[in-house]
């Protein structure tokens, strides 16, 4: 449903990129109040805001002043989103202060709460900026990890803002989360999720794959950032943009996920492999292309790849919750029942494929088999909805446990 949201914007270069955000929300039928820093408006002006959003834009909380804006906007919006927030406007935040209408906002509203870093490396890395993003964590706000990439100058690493669409489907899920009250039941939680689907190398041309997009992988990685988590994603050859604030790690064959999922698993809460493994790999990989010859192809040599979910199964941390996925064709129920019971996993996600269904789709469907023998039927619809779905039964299981598995 349309809400009532206030874009925060702070001083930094980023700015820019906050105007498609805006463009992205605003289409989609929200009313946005757009909310600059004085210093802020030396990047994007109050004109550029006000002809993009259709509403009044400024920085002073002296600005009709008859209709107390430092406390209304904060006390009627259903959102507050800062983008960029810089390391000068997480510190003001973190410290309570109110020397203008933004920060003002910040104390008066009592919906969720966005940040969106974006700064150089050395400022998001300094200790004073860590200790202001975990006050603010403590409170309740959502303080999303910068993406890595190309920053002011030539300088690159941890501190760019992710990319707009990104930070759209973020405010999505969290309007998602808030509409029913549900919050950020993973807060403070580690989780990794695997997406996309692994090639296996024939030669420098050709492999053996599947039709895994990732859309289901990230969207996992989405709705557990907007309830709270710290997101790892091990992506096979996925061709989408980075889920905003999630730390991603590409791999390419089974092989090298397995080894990403082991290593990422060691410190993490719940683990979600909802990527596309490739059973088999050729034994030989060849280091030229392979020619057509008249006698015809060689026979193809495989050899089995591990059993990643096995592994991580075998190597759980106590306490930690394993969820798998697993495609199939046809009887669903039977192969998902005996698939559950020979890889141990907490929870397997059952999903038909092929024929347009689920592999490079928007909507999905599947049955959720449990090992308390819980069936869990989610019928056809967007992937965000299934994804809260598994996670709504993996937060079910890690009940009231502490969270940061990695810690003492």
């Amino acid at each position: 449903m349309p809400a009532r949201i206030v874009l925060g914007v702070g001083a930094g270069i980023a700015a820019y990129k906050a105007c498609e955000l805006l463009r992205r929300l605003t289409e989609a039928g929200h009313q946005v109040r757009v909310v600059p820093t004085q210093e802020s408006l030396r990047f994007v002006g109050a004109a550029t805001w006000a002809a993009l959003s259709g509403q009044p834009v400024t920085a002073s909380a002296w600005d009709d002043v008859h209709e107390v804006p430092h406390v209304r906007l904060g006390q009627e919006a259903g959102l507050v989103l800062v983008a960029p927030a810089t390391a000068d406007l997480l510190a003001r935040a973190a410290g309570g202060r109110a020397d203008d209408l933004l920060t003002a906002v910040l104390l008066t509203a009592r919906c969720p709460v966005v940040f969106a870093p974006a700064m150089h490396t050395e400022m998001w890395e300094h200790p004073a900026t860590q200790a202001n993003v975990a006050i603010l964590r403590e409170r309740g706000c959502l303080v999303l990890d910068p993406a890595s990439g190309r920053l002011t100058g030539a300088d690159t690493g941890p501190g760019r803002l992710p990319e707009p669409g990104e930070l759209y489907q973020v405010a999505v899920r969290v309007l998602a989360r808030g509409a029913g009250g549900l919050g950020q039941d993973l807060a403070g939680r580690r989780v990794v999720v695997s997406s996309g689907g692994t090639r296996e190398e024939l030669d420098p041309v050709r492999f053996l794959g599947n039709w895994s997009s990732g859309r289901q992988g990230y969207a996992l990685a989405r709705a557990a950032i907007a309830r709270g988590a710290e997101v790892t994603v091990v992506s096979a050859n996925v061709d989408l943009a980075d889920p905003a604030g999630a730390k991603v790690e590409r791999v390419t064959s089974a092989l090298q996920l397995r080894a990403a999922m082991l290593g990422a698993a060691r410190g993490a809460d719940a683990v979600i492999m909802a990527a596309a493994v490739a059973d088999y790999r050729p034994r030989t990989r060849r280091d030229m292309k392979i020619k057509k010859t008249a006698a015809g192809p060689e026979p193809l040599a495989l050899v089995e790849n591990p059993d990643v979910p096995g592994e991580l199964v075998a190597r759980r941390r106590p306490g930690q919750v394993i969820a798998g996925f697993a495609a199939e064709t046809q009887n669903l129920l039977d192969h998902g029942r005996a698939k559950l019971a020979a890889k141990g996993c907490d929870l397997l996600v059952v999903n038909q494929v092929g024929k347009g269904l689920a592999f490079g789709t928007d909507d999905n469907e599947a049955v959720v088999l449990a090992t308390d023998g819980t069936v869990t039927q989610v019928p056809r619809g967007p992937k965000e909805v299934l994804a809260d779905v598994v996670w709504d039964l993996v937060a079910a299981r890690l009940g009231g446990q502490a969270g940061r598995a990695g810690q003492g």
